[in-house]
């Protein structure tokens, strides 16, 4: 099981950061620890420091922020994503994020100390870095174009084609907030879906 777990993660690494030899591979891996969470535990807090990145190999993370009013979803992790607060993992910034764990949650993470001797390791790790950078960006940036381009209806079909697995393990109103939608828009929706 241990070692499916690790290609697993290879094989991220080798998605999100681009080509790597076995031997960079091997080594980036070493670097990441395993770490388990209970449900409701927290991975950060707003406003501490974050200073790890983590691979989801199991379970579930919602990344949400309390305001006055209300709590705002800015994503759900499942697994197979990478986690972490970016602004405050890179620039060293307390962090805008809190991040739970909405389900008993199997992580490896990488502390940042540990994150930063990666240069050394692997000699084109800059511009592999640049390439995890664009996709955090893309992937922004796809979400903003759907927020803008698309009605609360077709963000809701888009999502939940995509995500049919989160509809079943998270509370709904958790996939409301993160689509921008009030529950009562969200349960019209989903009612005229399932009808």
């Amino acid at each position: 099981m241990e070692d499916k777990n690790l290609t697993e993660l290879e094989y991220s690494i080798k998605s999100y950061f681009g080509v790597l030899n076995n031997d960079e591979l091997k080594s980036i891996t070493s670097l990441f620890k395993i770490e388990k969470l209970n449900k409701g535990d927290f991975f950060l807090e707003t406003n501490k420091k974050c200073n790890r990145l983590s691979f989801i190999q199991s379970g579930y993370l919602r990344i949400f922020l309390e305001t006055e009013n209300k709590e705002i979803t800015q994503w759900i992790s499942p697994k197979g994503y990478f986690v972490t607060d970016l602004s405050s993992f890179i620039f060293d910034k307390p962090a805008r994020w809190t991040i739970q764990a909405l389900t008993e949650t199997v992580i490896y993470t990488i502390e940042k100390k540990e994150y930063e001797k990666l240069n050394g390791i692997v000699k084109q790790w800059n511009e592999l870095e640049k390439l995890f950078i664009v996709h955090c960006f893309t992937t922004l940036e796809d979400r903003i174009f759907s927020h803008l381009s698309m009605t609360a209806e077709e963000r809701y079909i888009s999502f939940f084609e995509n995500n049919k697995e989160l509809f079943n393990h998270v509370p709904l109103n958790y996939i409301a907030s993160m689509l921008g939608m009030t529950p009562e828009t969200f349960s019209r929706i989903r009612k005229k879906q399932i009808d």
